[in-house]
């Protein structure tokens, strides 16, 4: 039986489920669900024992936040609210970005839509080459100093920027990163690379968004067949054109015919058992859920009770092997190479 405790999120102390709800779908009229039904997934989450939920002021035109702060107003306290700025709300200098005047707004914005005094975890949605990042990174360690926020992280940030952004923390004395939201599934092993090394490293932990890579890895989209209407990629917009163009590649319908397989063998859903992978990544604190039903819900939280044999994540990580750029894939051929020259090497009958 796998673990349903809490985790530490990061080397803070703030304890978080292994299965972070996410908000992106709440009152998303092209691809999510209305209010109500998004407030039934919520309260089913929350009377499920977990407590950690996921959204940003960009979600649903602002939407989510004032759904999210609805559902959760008459148990707050029990509840770990992250939100992010820092993307897009509108055209003008300041409506986006992670400026001092944009980021203190933004925040004051989404104090009032949660209806709440203070976040749990406030998070800058992508990285500003436009703001120098002393800027951005002493307006958060204000933030937490004046009790608006509690903890701070980033989402969709290069390991580089990272490791910059802990190493002029450290020196300045100010609030660390206690989180990375990246972009992380069997489809998605990028981060595998130089991003989750940074994050163990300086002791972030990892949120990942699209664990089940927009549904990829439920199985729901076939090779060769349009998606169906009402599903993620079949919504309309440059965000999701780009997203479906790259996910319905030859290569991810290979890996997930192995993972439909494995799920197969093993007797569990797919969902469950792409999830279950995520969980047991190291860095990984608590991959973040997208469902849109309370019935979804379930099929998710069933995650929780899968542990994957060795044989079955050996099979799914061959198969999705992530590409390794220079000088990764030179270290890896000396590597191999050592390997084999050790083997070829060694006494006879050892």
């Amino acid at each position: 039986m796998a673990s349903h405790g809490l985790r530490n999120l990061g080397r803070s102390g703030l304890r978080v489920s292994p299965l972070c709800l996410g908000a992106m779908n709440f009152g998303n009229e092209q691809f999510g669900c209305d209010e109500k039904t998004s407030i039934d997934v919520i309260h089913a989450y929350l009377d499920a024992g977990h407590n950690f939920i996921d959204t940003a002021n960009v979600y649903s035109a602002t939407r989510s936040e004032t759904i999210v702060g609805k559902a959760v107003r008459d148990r707050r306290d029990s509840v770990v609210i992250a939100t992010k700025a820092s993307s897009p709300l509108g055209p003008g200098p300041f409506d986006s970005g992670s400026s001092r005047k944009h980021v203190v707004k933004a925040c004051e914005d989404s104090l009032r839509r949660l209806g709440t005094d203070y976040i749990d975890l406030y998070q800058m949605h992508r990285y500003d080459e436009s703001t120098p990042l002393e800027e951005t990174l002493s307006t958060l360690n204000d933030l937490v100093r004046q009790g608006k926020v509690r903890y701070i992280g980033v989402s969709n940030w290069t390991a580089s920027q990272i490791v910059e952004a802990c190493l002029m923390i450290a020196a300045k004395g100010w609030e660390p990163l206690v989180s990375l939201q990246p972009q992380y599934s069997i489809l998605a092993r990028d981060i595998e690379v130089e991003i989750l090394p940074s994050c163990l490293k300086f002791g972030l932990g990892v949120i990942p968004w699209s664990p089940l890579a927009g549904g990829m890895l439920t199985g729901k989209y076939k090779p060769g067949e349009e998606p169906q209407a009402g599903t993620r990629f079949a919504a309309p917009g440059p965000f999701q054109r780009v997203w479906r163009t790259r996910s319905l590649s030859e290569r991810n319908h290979a890996i997930v015919a192995v993972v439909l397989d494995e799920a197969r063998r093993l007797n569990v859903s797919s969902i469950a058992l792409a999830l279950a992978w995520n969980l047991a990544r190291p860095g990984v604190v608590s991959p973040i859920i997208g469902p849109k039903t309370v019935a979804q819900l379930r099929d998710n939280l069933a995650a929780l009770d899968v542990e994957l044999p060795a044989d079955a994540v050996e099979r799914i990580d061959a198969e999705s092997e992530p590409h390794l750029p220079y000088p990764h894939d030179f270290m890896r051929m000396a590597r191999q190479m050592a390997a084999m020259m050790v083997q070829q090497n060694a006494p006879a009958g050892r």
